[in-house]
């Protein structure tokens, strides 16, 4: 594909992703199945060529900064206090679902190596990281619910895509069980000591700037370069980039500063929202190629119909075997485990939440040709995630019907007042120790009211869990931005001032109404 066409295709898919996700969020409807259903419309349309996308591009382009932009936003703390429930899911239910959708898979496809099974079963292991995010802040679940989704969705991206590759190392060589066991030993431990290496350095070197664009820019390429490095000494990219981004978002409130923080949060926000969506499309564009695939290499329509649902109930009983087991084993257990327990409705909601996404429908391109049925394999998991994402949406009805406790508002915001009252004690002491003889007496007073007026608000809540006083400020001090924004604008259109103090008195307004947005979210 020569360079405009690949331009033009980059910006069709841009817009078309918005566009979709745009107008099915206002319906309420979920973007991924949207993106797919319009991209395999598309696909049968004539004159439309298949978009082909090389499998190291996947690999190295791709999965590094996915991965990295729902790490560095991962709370360490929240996957530490919780990291054995996480592991058993993130490890031994990635684990389980190999060995019992791989077997079930050699047994229902014909003509398939045990080896290319295994390899099918560790892509479609995995569950999607935003769609669960989306789903769990949405529905309200509780907050270890919550943590234990979110944490599970990430690592287990590491754990799959680590099997994947001893399944791929078995397709394309011939390799002992012995040999697959070092393998993933070296690969574990290398990932995770590249990821921490980098991760301190790059922190250490955050520390220096003074620049966001700078930091921006150092942030941008640290998944890539950490993935690659990783690859280099035979370790796992993938585990190597999830836990440098733990690394990096834990540090980031000590390293760098807070315009590269704000920055760092909307970039990785938007590059995720891009890529996510992107591929959902790309896959919805690949449906006719895959079909076609299907009916050429396949077995017949009703066999293959017989082996969709045969691999889909081994997934769905296989994860809520395992995650029942768990919470017996928590509930009926050592000592240990029993004070760390959660309740069967918890356990239900976490088996629930199997939906599959962007890693299964681009790890599926990393299948080598010498796969036996690739292009069978393929369209099995274009039919997982497709099932999954439409199963996904009965999932509030699930969680409602559970009756779950939901997160405490009124404990969130007692916890957020007694943390703001600690700090706004620390500022204080700083001020008093700061002011020196020449400063103003006015702006000293200015900000122990501030602070005082912060304080006095945060124990006032409304009966619904609202602050009114801090609502009223923010209403006001939006519409005062405003006019004056206003102002500025129209003074440019008079030419009454030059430009350089026409974009600093802008820039001066966008820094305060986005500082009343952090300090008072809850008034929006």
């Amino acid at each position: 594909m020569d360079p405009v066409a690949s331009i033009t295709w980059i910006v069709l898919f841009v817009l078309t992703t918005v566009t979709v996700t745009g107008l099915v969020g206002r319906m309420g409807w979920s973007a991924p199945v949207a993106l797919v259903a319009v991209g395999g419309i598309v696909s049968f349309v004539p004159g439309i060529p298949q978009v082909t996308v090389e499998p190291d591009l996947i690999l190295y382009g791709i999965l590094p900064p996915l991965l990295f932009a729902a790490a560095i936003r991962t709370s360490v703390i929240d996957v530490r206090a919780r990291r054995d429930s996480i592991l058993l899911l993130s490890v031994g239910l990635v684990a389980f679902t190999v060995v019992t959708v791989g077997f079930a898979t050699y047994l229902l496809v014909p003509a398939i190596t045990l080896a290319a099974a295994f390899a099918f079963a560790a892509v479609v292991a995995p569950t999607d990281a935003i769609a669960v995010t989306a789903i769990a802040g949405r529905l309200g679940l509780p907050r270890r619910v919550v943590t234990i989704l979110e944490g599970e969705s990430l690592l287990n991206d590491a754990t799959a895509l680590v099997a994947l590759n001893a399944s791929i190392a078995a397709i394309v060589s011939v390799v002992t069980p012995a040999d697959i066991a070092i393998e993933f030993v070296v690969a574990v431990l290398a990932g995770v000591a590249i990821g921490f290496g980098v991760g301190w350095l790059v922190s250490l070197v955050r520390a220096q700037l003074h620049s966001p664009v700078l930091d921006t820019s150092l942030i941008l390429v640290t998944p890539f370069a950490t993935f690659l490095l990783a690859e280099l000494v035979h370790g796992s990219g993938v585990l190597a980039v999830v836990v440098a981004g733990l690394y990096m978002g834990f540090r980031a409130p000590s390293v760098a500063s807070a315009e590269a923080r704000v920055a760092e949060r909307v970039n990785w926000k938007t590059i995720q929202f891009l890529l996510e969506n992107a591929v959902f499309l790309f896959i919805g564009l690949n449906l006719s190629g895959i079909l076609a695939g299907a009916v050429r290499t396949g077995p017949g329509v009703w066999q293959t119909v017989v082996i969709c649902l045969g691999i889909l109930l081994v997934l769905v009983v296989s994860r809520f075997a395992w995650v029942m087991a768990t919470t017996l084993l928590y509930r009926k257990g050592p000592q240990r485990l029993r004070e760390r327990s959660w309740a069967w409705g918890n356990g239900i909601a976490v088996s629930s939440a199997g939906v599959r996404g962007v890693v299964t429908l681009a790890a599926v391109f990393l299948l080598p040709p010498e796969t036996p049925e690739r292009e069978y394999l393929q369209f099995l998991a274009f039919v997982v995630v497709v099932a999954s994402l439409i199963g996904g949406l009965a999932l509030p009805w699930i969680i409602r019907r559970l009756h779950l406790p939901r997160p405490s508002r009124m404990q969130e915001l007692t916890e957020r007042r007694l943390l703001m009252a600690e700090a706004r004690r620390a500022g204080l002491r700083t001020l008093d120790d700061e002011v020196t003889a020449s400063d103003e007496p006015r702006i000293v007073e200015l900000l122990r009211t501030e602070a005082g007026f912060l304080g006095e608000t945060l124990e006032l809540y409304g009966p619904d869990a609202s602050i009114p006083q801090l609502e009223s400020k923010l209403r006001l001090r939006r519409a005062m931005l405003e006019a004056e924004r206003g102002a500025v604008l129209l003074a440019r259109r008079e030419g009454r001032y030059q430009e350089p103090a026409i974009v600093a008195a802008l820039q001066a307004i966008d820094a305060e109404e986005t500082a009343l947005r952090a300090q008072y979210p809850r008034a929006e």
